[in-house]
């Protein structure tokens, strides 16, 4: 199973950007659909985008639409969120994922970073 390891978390300053980086340990990950998700103190871990392993297909929370973008380097095994205009709201340990299907669930997704904490102030 890929093992993925998250980078790039922070503390920032509302309307701030960051970028948050996912390494993937083989090249398997050419092959997978990538996704990120995030908790919250005391809420459920939610979906935040996705991207299909051809890059074609891109999906995202309502939440962040128009404010985050995913990316992906195959060569780099390496998947991105650069998240602009931040929000306190957006405080949350984010994960990323990796599975065989591009989804918005978490079923969707069998292998998970350890997580990054990214902490909005106001």
């Amino acid at each position: 199973q890929v093992q993925l390891v998250e980078s790039g978390g922070g503390l920032v300053q509302a309307g701030d950007s960051l970028r948050v980086s996912c390494a993937a340990s083989d090249r398997s990950f050419s092959w997978l659909a990538m996704g990120w998700f995030r908790q919250a103190p005391g809420k459920e871990r939610e979906f935040v985008a996705a991207i299909s392993r051809d890059f074609g297909i891109t999906y995202y929370a309502d939440s962040v639409k128009g404010r985050f973008t995913i990316s992906r380097d195959n060569a780099k095994t390496t998947v991105y969120l650069q998240m602009n205009s931040l929000k306190p709201e957006d405080t949350a340990v984010y994960f990323c994922a990796a599975g065989q299907r591009l989804g918005r669930q978490r079923y969707d997704y069998n292998a998970w970073g350890q997580g990054i904490q990214v902490t909005v102030s106001s």
